[in-house]
C-alpha cells in the first residue's frame, strides 16, 4: 500500500487528509514541522509528500515551505511533492512548479482533485520505479556480457542486439554448427567473429568465404582446394578454405549461393570431416567449426529444389537472427558516433534524421553515410544536411507519425524512448524529435524521474 507523508503544523489538516486517503487505500504519516518531516524522510520510505508552505505563526510568505521543498528535492530528487497552503501566490506557485513541484493546491482543498492528483503521481512513481529497475537490470546484464565475453569491440545498445549477443555467447562454447540469418549489412560477420572469439577454438584461424562473391564453378575450389591441372588456369596446387581453417572456424557467408554440387560435398565434410581437393583422389581430414550466414529464405529454396534440406538441418543446429538496423534503433546513434570518430559531434537535427531513416542498407549504409558526412561537414558538428538523407520528420513529430502531423509525446512515449536509449536522455530526446532540455521539461511535468 502506498504511503504519503504529510508535513503540516495543523493537526486537523493531517487528520482530515488521513481520513480522506484511508478511504482510497493510501496510508499516511504526519509531521508537524519541516525538521520532523525531514527526519521521517531519513528513516522511512515514502511514495509522495504533501507539505504546507507556512509553519511559524502569522507568516504568509511561504519562505519556510520553499526552503523545505528545496531540501526535499536536494535529498530526494525523485520524490513527488504536492504543495498545500491557505496563502496562494501565483508567482510562487509557478516558480516552485518550474523547480519540480508536482502540484500546488489551495486550502481548503477539493477532495476529488487532491485524490486524483495523488493517484496520478503514485501511478507515475510506480511506472518510474519499474523503468528504473528495468534500466538497472539492463545495465547489469550489459556489464555481465561485456565482462564475461570477448565482444570484439562491438558497438551496441539496443535490447534486440543484446538478445542476439547473449545467444551467440551462450552457444559459442558448444561444438555445433550455427546459421546466422539477417539482411545484408546487418552485421552477421561480426556476430560470427564473436562466436569464434568465445569458442573452444578461439586460438585457431577465422577464415571467411563469401559464397555470393565467386562464380559457381570456382566455389568448390575455394572451399576444398585444387590440385594442379584440376581446371583451366590451375597451374599449381592450392589449399582451400577448409584446410586453411583447420583447428579454427570457417565462416561461409551467403551460403544460399552455394551450387548443389558444392552443397553435397559440404554436407559430407560436415558429417565426416573428410574431403578431396578438386582433381585429387586423396582424402584429407580437418577439424573445423562451421558458421554460415544467409539473407535468403532457405526453406523457400528447399521447396524450390535449389537448396538441400539435409544440409540446411546440418547447418541450422542453432539459428541466430540478426534484426535489420531499423528494428534496433538503440544502436543507431552509438554506431553513428563510432563511425564518425573523435572530434566531431551530431547536432539534434542530425540525430533525429538518423533515427527517422529506414536504413535499407543497414549498418553498412550507416557507416558509409557517416564517412561521407565526416568529409563534407564544414565544422566539427554534423548537421542533418551533411548526412545526405531524405528529409527527416520535423522536430516534435514522433517516429512513425504521418508526414506533417506533429504529436506531443505522452508518458508512455517518453518512458519507451528512455528504455530504448538505456536511460541516455540526449538519445531519447533525439528519437522523440526534441531537444534535451525540452525532454527534461516534459519529464518534470509528467513526474518522470531523471535517469
Amino acid at each position: 500500500m502506498p504511503t504519503v507523508l504529510i508535513i503540516d503544523d495543523n493537526a486537523a489538516v493531517a487528520m482530515a487528509l488521513d481520513v480522506l486517503f484511508s478511504l482510497h487505500e493510501i496510508d499516511t504519516m504526519s509531521a508537524a514541522s519541516p525538521a520532523a518531516g525531514l527526519a521521517l524522510l531519513q528513516r522511512a520510505a515514502f511514495d509522495l509528500v504533501i507539505q504546507d508552505m507556512n509553519f511559524a505563526a502569522d507568516t504568509t510568505s511561504g519562505a519556510e515551505g520553499k526552503a523545505l521543498f528545496a531540501e526535499i528535492r536536494r535529498r530526494h530528487p525523485d520524490l513527488p511533492v504536492i504543495l498545500l497552503t491557505a496563502w496562494t501566490h501565483l508567482d510562487a506557485a509557478v516558480d516552485l512548479v518550474k523547480s519540480g513541484a508536482a502540484d500546488y493546491l489551495p486550502k481548503p482543498w477539493n477532495d476529488d482533485r487532491l485524490v486524483a492528483s495523488v493517484r496520478n503521481l503514485l501511478e507515475l512513481g510506480q511506472a518510474n520505479r519499474a523503468l528504473q529497475q528495468r534500466a538497472q537490470r539492463e545495465r547489469r546484464q550489459r556489464r555481465e556480457l561485456e565482462d564475461g565475453f570477448d565482444l570484439r569491440g562491438l558497438v551496441w545498445q539496443d535490447p534486440a542486439t543484446e538478445r542476439v549477443l547473449n545467444l551467440a555467447c551462450q552457444v559459442a562454447r558448444a561444438d555445433v554448427a550455427v546459421l546466422i540469418s539477417g539482411p545484408n549489412g546487418a552485421g552477421k560477420e561480426r556476430i560470427a567473429e564473436i562466436i569464434q572469439a568465445n569458442s573452444q577454438v578461439a586460438g585457431g584461424p577465422f577464415v571467411v568465404l563469401n559464397c555470393g562473391a565467386l562464380p559457381s564453378e570456382l566455389i568448390e575450389a575455394e572451399l576444398f582446394g585444387a590440385d594442379a591441372g584440376a581446371y583451366t588456369g590451375a597451374t599449381k596446387a592450392r589449399e582451400g578454405k577448409f584446410e586453411a581453417a583447420d583447428g579454427g572456424t570457417l565462416f561461409l557467408d551467403e551460403i544460399g549461393n552455394l551450387p548443389l554440387a558444392g552443397q553435397m560435398k559440404l554436407l559430407r565434410v560436415l558429417e565426416t570431416g573428410r574431403f578431396e581437393r578438386l582433381g585429387s583422389n586423396r582424402e584429407r581430414q580437418v577439424k573445423v567449426r562451421v558458421i554460415s550466414a544467409t539473407n535468403a529464405d532457405l526453406p523457400a529454396m528447399i521447396r524450390a529444389g535449389s537448396f538441400r534440406e539435409d544440409l540446411f538441418y546440418r547447418l541450422n543446429v542453432i539459428e541466430l537472427r540478426v534484426p535489420p538496423l531499423a528494428a534496433r534503433p538503440g544502436d543507431i546513434l552509438p554506431l553513428a558516433r563510432s563511425f564518425l570518430g573523435e572530434g566531431k559531434a551530431l547536432d539534434a537535427c542530425a540525430q533525429a534524421a538518423l533515427l527517422a531513416h529506414a536504413w535499407p542498407g543497414n549498418v553498412r549504409e550507416l557507416k558509409n553515410v557517416m564517412a561521407r558526412a565526416g568529409l563534407l561537414a564544414r565544422g566539427d558538428t554534423i548537421a542533418a544536411a551533411d548526412l545526405g538523407l531524405p528529409a527527416a520528420a520535423p522536430p516534435g513529430t514522433l517516429p512513425g507519425a504521418p508526414a506533417g502531423v506533429e504529436s506531443e509525446p505522452d508518458r508512455d512515449d517518453i518512458a519507451q524512448a528512455l528504455a530504448r536509449a538505456g536511460g541516455v536522455v540526449a538519445q531519447a530526446a533525439a528519437e522523440l524529435g526534441l531537444s534535451r532540455q525540452a525532454l527534461y521539461r516534459r519529464m518534470e511535468r509528467l513526474g518522470i524521474a531523471r535517469p
